[in-house]
């Protein structure tokens, strides 16, 4: 990826770096020695004494990632130089773990961009469990995932969810507020706990019947299984959820023939790192209603 900006002041050259490119001194520190910054079309130092009028541009390029590049199905929702956002289907896991090298989007990823030839490397904004499908967020470089991880610590990308649930909360629109821990040193699940970590999580219901509901879930925290833990937290676990759904829900996910988790990413909002367009994504995954009717307006 190609950066470029018109120098409106004189003013050593790390200083444009910094100020108007948003480079971290991390990042400025590993491409100086990787011949990534020009001044007027030649290569300058990071002392370069820069001239209201040059022209400064800085070429961001990765190497590709350890992990093997695959070739797998894709469905792309939205791409440009910084960002690429796909449909993840349930099942799949975002990106390679200890325990799975191989099968991930990112291995995936990995292989579209060698065909592309981008040198690109893959970099998750918003990550989804194994089980959980909709819309997913990388970005293509460094640069572009620490300005858009602090977009995400300050709170400036919203998520939305839909989830089909057992039963239905009492009120129409709510929130939930209940701490989050470990359920022990050693495993990967979590239980809401007095001395968990804060994790609130608004809600609204969009449509139910006798035994389920659809709702429309936003995760103000970004905690680990958060909106499975918080469902369940107020009687209503999540239909087909493999690790917090109730014996009750489970009976009824069988009978109904829903063996998958019904948990879907449906929208994701932010602000474009480089452009400063809003952006909003919609995932054309849905969710298994059943005797729900949902108003696909009500997002």
């Amino acid at each position: 990826m190609l950066l470029e900006h018109i120098a409106e002041y004189d003013a050593p050259l790390r200083v444009y770096l910094r100020r108007e490119f948003c480079l971290s001194s991390t990042l400025v520190k590993r491409l100086k020695f990787s011949q990534a910054f020009f001044v007027n079309g030649l290569p300058a130092r990071t002392n370069f004494a820069v001239k209201a009028g040059d022209v400064l541009r800085v070429v961001l390029e990765e190497e590709s990632p350890a992990y093997p590049a695959e070739n797998g199905d894709l469905d792309i929702l939205y791409e440009d130089e910084a960002l690429i956002a796909l449909d993840k289907p349930a099942g799949v896991l975002v990106h390679p773990s200890r325990a799975r090298n191989t099968g991930t989007l990112a291995n995936f990823l990995a292989g579209y961009y060698g065909k592309t030839g981008e040198h690109c490397a893959v970099h998750p904004i918003s990550r989804l469990d194994r089980d959980t499908f909709g819309v997913v967020l990388f970005a293509k470089n460094s640069h572009v995932h620490a300005r858009m991880h602090e977009q995400l610590r300050c709170g400036g990308i919203e998520k939305i969810y839909h989830a089909l649930v057992f039963g239905a909360p009492k009120e129409t629109v709510g929130l939930i507020d209940a701490p989050i821990a470990r359920l022990s040193e050693t495993s990967l699940l979590r239980c809401i706990r007095a001395d968990g970590k804060p994790a609130k999580s608004a809600y609204r219901v969009l449509a139910k019947d006798a035994h389920s509901a659809i709702l429309r879930l936003q995760p103000l925290t970004g905690r680990t299984h958060q909106l499975r833990l918080h469902c369940a937290h107020i009687g209503c676990p999540i239909l087909g959820d493999p690790q917090y759904a109730s014996a009750q829900s489970q009976a009824y996910s069988e009978a109904q023939g829903i063996f998958g988790q019904q948990l879907c990413a449906h929208s994701l909002r932010f602000t474009h790192p480089l452009r400063g367009e809003e952006i909003t994504l919609f995932s054309r995954l849905k969710i298994c209603s059943n005797s729900c009717i949902l108003d696909e307006t009500g997002v």
